[in-house]
C-alpha cells in the first residue's frame, strides 16, 4: 500500500513537472513581446492592447505552481538519502517561490494590466498621473520578478547539490540545475539594479532554457522512478 502511495505521488511529481513547462511555455508565448519592456511608453501601450494578458499571466502562474509542486515530491525523494539537508533547504526555497509567484502575478498579470487599460482610455488631464501610477505598479513588479528569480534560481541550484550529494540519478541533471539556477540568481541580481534590460535578458533566456530542460528530465525521472527508490 505504502509503495503503490509513493509511485502515485512520484507519478503526480512527474505529470506535474512536464505540464508546468507546457504551461509556462504556451503562457509565455501568448505575451506581447515586441515593445522593450525598459520603454514604459511603448510597452505600456502594448499591454494595453493585449486582450489575453491576464489568461496568458495566469497560465504562468499556473506552470510555476506544477513545476514547484514537482520540486517538492523530489524533495520527498531526496529526503532519506545523503543529500537530504540540501533538499530541506531546497524544499524551503520552493515554498518561498510559490508566494513570490503569485504576488508577481498578482501586480504584473492584474494590477499593470488594469492600470495601463486606464492610462491607455484616459484624456487630460487624467493621463500624466495615471502613467505615473503605472510606472509605479511597474516598479514593484521589476522588484518581485528580481527577488523570484533570485530565489528560484537558489533553489534550483540547491537541488542540484542534493542531486549530486545523493548520487541516484545522472550528473548532468546536479550541474545542469547547479549551472541554470545559479545564472538564474545572476539574472534576477542584474534585473534589480537594471530593470528589464538587455543585459539581463541575455542571462535570463539561456538561464529559463537550462531550467525548463531541467525541469523536463526531473519529470522523467520522477516518472521512471520505482517505488523502492522513492521511499
Amino acid at each position: 500500500m505504502i509503495e503503490k502511495l509513493e509511485k502515485r505521488a512520484t507519478t503526480a511529481g512527474g505529470i506535474a513537472a512536464v505540464a508546468g513547462v507546457a504551461l509556462l511555455t504556451v503562457g509565455t508565448w501568448l505575451h506581447p513581446m515586441q515593445a522593450d519592456p525598459n520603454d514604459a511608453i511603448d510597452a505600456f501601450t502594448e499591454y494595453a492592447a493585449d486582450r489575453i494578458w491576464v489568461a496568458s499571466h495566469l497560465l504562468q502562474l499556473a506552470g510555476v505552481l506544477l513545476m514547484v509542486a514537482a520540486l517538492l515530491v523530489l524533495a520527498r525523494v531526496l529526503r532519506s538519502g545523503p543529500g537530504r539537508s540540501w533538499a530541506r533547504i531546497g524544499r524551503a526555497g520552493a515554498t518561498a517561490a510559490i508566494a513570490l509567484a503569485a504576488a508577481l502575478q498578482a501586480v504584473d498579470g492584474i494590477a499593470l494590466k488594469r492600470m495601463v487599460d486606464a492610462w491607455a482610455a484616459a484624456s487630460e488631464p487624467s493621463v500624466s498621473p495615471l502613467f505615473a501610477a503605472a510606472f509605479a505598479v511597474r516598479q514593484i513588479e521589476i522588484g518581485l520578478a528580481a527577488m523570484l528569480s533570485i530565489v528560484l534560481g537558489m533553489t534550483t541550484l540547491v537541488y542540484g547539490l542534493a542531486i549530486r550529494a545523493d548520487g541516484r540519478f545522472g550528473a548532468w541533471t546536479a550541474w545542469l540545475a547547479i549551472g541554470g539556477g545559479g545564472m538564474t540568481a545572476c539574472a534576477g541580481i542584474v534585473m534589480a539594479y537594471t530593470g528589464f534590460s538587455d543585459a539581463e535578458m541575455m542571462i535570463n533566456m539561456p538561464a529559463n532554457f537550462a531550467l525548463l530542460l531541467w525541469m523536463l528530465g526531473i519529470g522523467r525521472i520522477l516518472l521512471r522512478l520505482e517505488p523502492e527508490d522513492a521511499a
